[in-house]
């Protein structure tokens, strides 16, 4: 098939690369020429296990190719989205100006019967504002809007791509699910479920499933420091929890709390969607709170275990995947 990506970034970068070592033509568009030009080159901008060599035989056997204009886009048979979706400043909203500006630039091009999929992590209802757009931009096309979510780790990806534990494929259109199909038919080889549910479902699909892997890590957060007060030692009440299949062992791993670039504005935005909406989400709201707690308390076992003061002192962190000194009020305990 014949697959546009929209956004060259670690989704659609990772998403683009296994889709051509599938055997589909896969072109992947981004506005950021420079990056674009290092991709040509073969330069990979991300550190992902595994992605330079498929980049690079893809890109050797004319299945995958990187552009910064989309002039070529009426010939896919389906165009990804997979544009940033960062936090919007002030109040946490998803900002998905990225999404909505690309569905726009290539609204005019589109193939009257083509389907635009959303990779990027969008909150409830963003397909029907997309397909909106598209309406209002190209009447009289049975252009159809499919959600389908990514569930990859850094670190990970393409094993996560490869080996899924399920797809989601958000749509009511028997063509448009016929195309998701036809797109991941070679996992059926590793009996990956496809699930089809309705739009709506496939966008909170992800939202929930980020929440509830945070709430795990807040969980297993307070217990340590319960566990500290007691004289108990958290790594085996994680390890007995673990044991237990209707729990299991994944994130239950006592930290600095959960960051990164998803759990954070994932948490957010659906706790925004959900107040829009009239639905306090008590649980999620309390781990969204109790994960900043929990950065300024390891701030304060820093300052602690350094005399009570870290002025004059160098202080090293390795890795920022955490973002631990990323809030103003960390900040100022460093100061």
């Amino acid at each position: 098939m014949r697959v546009t990506m929209i956004g060259a970034g670690y989704v659609g970068l990772v998403s683009g690369a296994c889709f051509a070592d599938f055997g589909h033509q896969v072109t992947c568009i981004d506005k950021d020429t420079a990056k674009i030009a290092s991709l040509n080159r073969g330069e990979i901008p991300i550190f992902e296990p595994g992605l330079a060599e498929l980049v690079e035989s893809n890109v050797r056997q004319a299945r995958l190719e990187f552009a910064a204009e989309a002039s070529q886009i009426g010939e896919a048979d389906a165009v990804f989205i997979a544009v940033g979706t960062p936090s919007r400043r002030g109040d946490g909203h998803a900002d998905l100006s990225f999404v909505y500006q690309s569905v726009r630039d290539i609204a005019p091009l589109l193939g009257s019967a083509a389907v635009v999929i959303t990779k990027s992590t969008v909150p409830v209802g963003t397909g029907d504002e997309i397909e909106n757009i598209l309406r209002d931009n190209r009447p009289n096309t049975d252009i159809q809007v499919v959600s389908n979510p990514e569930f990859l780790r850094e670190g990970a990806a393409i094993q996560d791509f490869k080996h899924p534990d399920r797809i989601v494929v958000g749509s009511d259109d028997d063509r448009a699910r016929k195309v998701l199909a036809d797109l991941y038919r070679p996992l059926y080889l590793n009996t990956s479920p496809i699930i089809y549910v309705d739009r709506r479902t496939a966008e909170l699909i992800k939202y929930a499933s980020n929440a509830f892997l945070a709430t795990k890590i807040t969980f297993i957060n307070e217990i340590a420091d319960l566990c500290e007060q007691v004289g108990a030692d958290v790594q085996e009440v994680a390890r007995g929890m673990g044991l237990d299949n209707r729990i299991g062992g994944k994130f239950l791993h006592a930290g600095p709390g959960f960051g990164g670039s998803c759990f954070p504005k994932d948490t957010s935005a659906l706790i925004k969607t959900a107040h829009d909406h009239g639905v306090p989400l008590r649980l999620v709201e309390t781990v969204s709170a109790v994960n900043e707690q929990r950065k300024r308390a390891m701030a304060r076992k820093v300052v602690q275990a350094l005399g009570g003061s870290v002025r004059g002192k160098t202080v090293a962190v390795l890795g920022l995947s955490n973002r631990i000194l990323t809030t103003p009020a960390i900040r100022r305990q460093f100061r």
